[in-house]
């Protein structure tokens, strides 16, 4: 057993703030000798019989040398973590190595015994399944694999908290005591039993936001104008369901109500029988602390920080941001914002508009995140032009502009719609993403739900917003970009292509597949709308052209031909005015029109329809109209939203055939969903990780361990070339051994040893690879063309200490490619694929996947690059063996995905000749791993 001496120092890695079952934070920390009293006062509150369940025996109280074992420990084989609100106990676990307990030493070294105490006031909030998954993980970082928990068998809230853990277990039942057993390294269903929870835990802390049943105010001004004052009003305006309070402690006494609403100097002093579930703070960011801690003090759900001041203004403001985040979490409580322009439901039983919008949205189906109040009010603006006015076809479900993204971020408010039955599009401007590898995960899965549509700003610069702080990436937009388009995201370039994307997909069904109809009354309309097809990767067929004297009627006909045509997956129409036609004729024809195509487009509601107008300023309206009135339609403008669909067909709602003012437009927004709707259908097939014959990871893993023994920077290092070949062996990737050549004889020995025909390359950083300087020299027969090879090399280039050369034997002919696998801090693992040289180092033509990779992931990679062509034949040369390529990219995803210190591979070039491949050069750089990794436990950002 270890003595006091050996106590490692505080682990403040293990710190983390959680999200709970029921939407609140808890803070989760090591237990340290100074938590004594906190101890003492949280095993007070605890029940008799949550007690008796903790030590099997009556135990009223901790005696003082309990409170100093369960304070004092080594932070290796001795270690407790508890769960804090306000700075206050909660809960507490602790594990006990078993063989620093006495135990004979034939025991297992990597067991050791866990026990939970869990104040009974927050039972059922799922604290202690959060404090499992990190006492899991401080474990498995101090090489403990196994948990073993003796619990009595009336305890049955403890006994589900380790069956649904979703470890694999062994249960036993001795001496009237449940034992359990489970190993603690993450399983499949462990996983998912884990992002389950983090999913409705996140959700339900963004719907405590977005659906409160009372809402407070604090900074209402007595007089119009002002933040406060302003939020307050829409509150007001928009018919807010709840209850609202009106805070400021500059009211003076005897102030009762403002304007009808109960008015207060002080969340304190309102009604302590009457819960407050949200306040939006909207005073000078000075007095924000005290405003947050009478929130807390009074048990607010969650915070609306509109104040400015913050991370945007600089260092002290950065820190006054970590600050106000710090302070909400120890109480509890989530914050929107700071910098915040406030949140939006449209629900009729809601009805909330905090934030400084002077309108509230019609309500529709598609919901809204903005990192800029600008750019959110821009598309708030733009919804509501294009619906025609209509509630329930092109409104907003739910609306939230996050600030600064100090806490709630997109990836909340993405947990919140997967599950949303009033969203059925998310419509979202970013700015940064704060942590790409779970939004990835978490847009993969409300990808394969329902349309996720996405644009960048500041995608460009190289640098975050002011006011937010994001983990470094080393990957190129273009990149990050392909790698979002993976997991389903749909990417655009503008708020425009933003709206007209979702106003597509908010109402129109998902083609089945590329091929186009455009039919209509412009000839050149027509023929535009179908060069932008093809040039969108779209199959339009011929534009069938109805001429200018086409009227409604004739409309309809076409239409209902074209969609009734099995060759037909979309439908493109086109419009120009009648000539001749005054103002009130126009609008007449734009009502006649819009009817008809509405009426054509309900005989077949399994194809989407758009409409390209032109100087048809009407038609769009028309059209809303026309969708408002029809057979499916909400029932005008005041009535509520309709019944949402079922998941499985979430545009069974009433069809709105979206317009646009240029054909470029509109079939940028089909193209999108035709990529989409093929992502959906590839992702029901995701294929599988192969499991090779030949893979040894254990060997593997025992070589990482080694070698990175013998180097000790924690940067890590890159591998000598014989180690990067062992390492590579394991998994099956052969690397064609070089030979040094400092002189002529050497290279002429090595020559011997691997076999003519040989080449002769320089190593030398500044040429390697870089065949058009000379420094690599092929297909060399004999000893004589050797020497004569390595004379021209060093005359030419420099000496032979300089240049560094090797000797290679000859791989057989083929296409030289690339294949590159990296660890970025920000996005996670991502393997890259291309052709060597010009296509992929100066045209950046490179194809990119998230690890680990599937079978149908490789077969994609490699089609993936504009040049692929050249791999399967261009010109009527011989395809090479893409199989093999697609193996080789296989193996790589997993040597990395398996082992978390490979951060770096390089194969290059890989010859892919008719008949496999040679791998000709290859690096390997490891690292430490990191203390946690994806798989460890739910843990919210820290507070920046």
């Amino acid at each position: 057993m270890k003595t006091p001496s050996d106590e490692h120092a505080y682990p403040a890695h293990w710190e983390a703030d959680v999200v709970l079952r029921d939407g609140g934070t808890a803070r989760i920390r090591p237990i340290t000798p100074a938590d004594a009293d906190r101890l003492t006062s949280f095993y007070e509150q605890v029940s008799a019989e949550s007690k008796y369940y903790r030590f099997f025996a009556p135990y009223p109280r901790l005696s003082a040398k309990d409170v100093h074992r369960f304070t004092h420990h080594d932070y290796v084989d001795r270690v407790g973590l508890a769960a804090t609100v306000g700075g206050d106990f909660i809960a507490t676990v602790r594990y006990d190595r078993i063989d620093a307990q006495g135990v004979p030493a034939a025991a297992p070294a990597d067991e050791a015994e866990v026990a939970f105490l869990v104040q009974d006031a927050h039972q059922g909030r799922g604290v202690a399944s959060a404090l499992l998954e990190h006492i899991a993980a401080v474990a498995r970082e101090r090489g403990i694999r196994r948990f073993a928990a003796e619990v009595l068998p009336a305890n049955n809230k403890m006994i589900k908290v380790f069956t649904d853990a979703g470890y694999t277990q062994k249960r036993s039942f001795e001496d009237g005591v449940v034992r359990l057993e489970f190993g603690l390294e993450p399983t499949e269903a462990s996983l998912a039993v884990q992002r389950a929870r983090e999913q409705r835990a996140e959700a339900r802390s963004v719907q405590r936001l977005l659906a409160p049943g009372s809402v407070a105010v604090i900074g209402a001004g007595r007089t119009s104008g002002g933040v406060g004052r302003s939020v307050l009003d829409n509150l007001k305006d928009a018919g807010f369901t709840g209850r609202l309070y009106a805070v400021n402690k500059a009211f003076p006494d005897g102030l009762t109500e403002l304007d009808g609403v109960p008015a207060h100097r002080s969340v304190r002093d309102i009604d302590p029988a009457a819960p407050v579930d949200l306040a939006v703070v909207a005073v000078p960011a000075p007095d924000v602390p005290e405003a947050v801690a009478e929130c807390g003090a009074r048990g607010v759900q969650g915070l609306v920080v509109i104040s400015a001041g913050y991370a945007e203004s600089g260092a002290e403001g950065r820190e006054r941001q970590r600050d106000l985040v710090r302070q909400a979490r120890s109480y509890g409580m989530r914050i929107i914002g700071p910098n915040a322009f406030g949140v939006v439901n449209t629900a009729p039983e809601v009805r909330l508009n905090a934030s400084l919008a002077p309108e509230m949205p019609r309500a529709g189906r598609i919901g809204l995140f903005a990192q800029s109040g600008a750019i959110g009010i821009a598309l708030l603006s733009r919804l509501h032009r294009r619906g025609g006015g209509v509630t329930g076809l092109t409104g907003v479900s739910t609306f939230v502009s996050a600030g600064n993204r100090a806490d709630v971020s997109g990836n909340d408010v993405l947990q919140y719609w997967y599950d949303d039955p009033d969203t059925d599009v998310a419509l979202m401007y970013l700015e940064s993403i704060g942590n790409p590898r779970k939004f990835t995960r978490l847009a993969r899965r409300t990808a394969a739900a329902k349309p996720l549509v996405v644009v960048q700003g500041a995608r460009h610069s190289g640098v975050a917003p002011t006011g937010h702080a994001v983990p470094a990436t080393r990957l190129p937009y273009a990149t990050v970009s392909a790698l979002l388009r993976q997991a389903g995201v749909i990417r655009v370039d503008t708020i425009t292509e933003l709206v007209d994307t979702g106003l597509l997909l908010a109402r129109q069904p998902l083609p089945k597949g590329p091929r186009v109809t455009i039919l209509g009354n412009s000839e050149s309309l027509g023929l535009l709308t179908y060069d932008v097809c093809l040039s969108e990767g779209l199959r339009p067929r011929t534009p069938q052209d109805l001429t200018t004297a086409a009227r409604p009627a004739e409309f309809r006909t076409a239409l209902e031909a074209a969609l009734a045509d099995d060759r037909t997956d979309a439908v493109v129409v086109t419009a120009i005015p009648a000539v001749g036609e005054g103002l009130g004729e126009g609008l007449a024809a734009d009502a006649e029109l819009a009817a008809a195509l509405s009426a054509a487009a309900a005989t077949q509601p399994a194809k989407p329809v758009l409409v390209v107008h032109v100087e048809l300023g009407g038609l769009a309206e028309a059209l809303s109209a026309a969708a408002s009135t029809g057979p499916n339609a909400p029932g005008g403008g005041t009535a509520p939203r309709p019944v949402p669909a079922p998941a499985a067909d979430p545009h069974a709602a009433p069809r709105l055939i979206p317009a646009y003012p240029a054909a470029e437009r509109a079939v940028r927004a089909l193209s999108e969903a035709v990529r989409y709707a093929q992502w959906r259908r590839d992702a029901a097939e995701p294929g599988k990780v192969p499991d090779y014959d030949d893979i040894d990871e254990a060997a593997a893993a025992d070589l990482i361990a080694a070698l990175l023994a013998r180097d000790s920077d924690p940067r890590g290092a890159p591998l000598a070339p014989d180690d990067a070949r062992r390492l590579l062996a394991h998994y099956g990737i052969d690397v064609r051994p070089t030979l040094p050549a400092p002189d002529a004889d050497t290279a002429v020995a090595a020559a011997r040893a691997l076999g003519y025909p040989v080449a002769l390359k320089t190593t030398a950083p500044h040429l390697r690879h870089r065949a058009d300087l000379g420094g690599v020299r092929l297909d060399l027969t004999g000893e004589d063309e050797l020497r004569r090879a390595y004379a021209e090399l060093t005359e030419r280039l420099g000496k032979p200490a300089e240049l560094r050369p090797v000797v290679q034997a000859m791989a057989p002919r083929g296409v030289d490619t690339v294949v590159r696998a990296v660890i970025d801090p920000a996005a996670g693992a991502v393997l890259s694929f291309g052709l060597a040289g010009a296509a992929s180092e100066l045209l950046g033509d490179m194809a990119h996947r998230l690890l680990p990779v599937t079978d149908r992931d490789a077969q994609a990679i490699v089609r993936g690059i504009k040049t692929a062509p050249i791999l399967f034949g261009w010109r009527g040369a011989a395809p090479v063996d893409t199989h093999a390529l697609e193996k080789l990219l296989q193996r790589v995803s997993r040597l990395v995905d398996d082992h978390p210190e490979v951060v770096g591979v390089a194969l290059e070039p890989v010859v892919v000749a008719q008949r496999g491949l040679t791998v000709l050069g290859a690096s390997v750089r490891l690292a430490p791993p990191p203390a946690r990794d994806d798989l460890g436990p739910r843990t919210l950002p820290v507070a920046y």
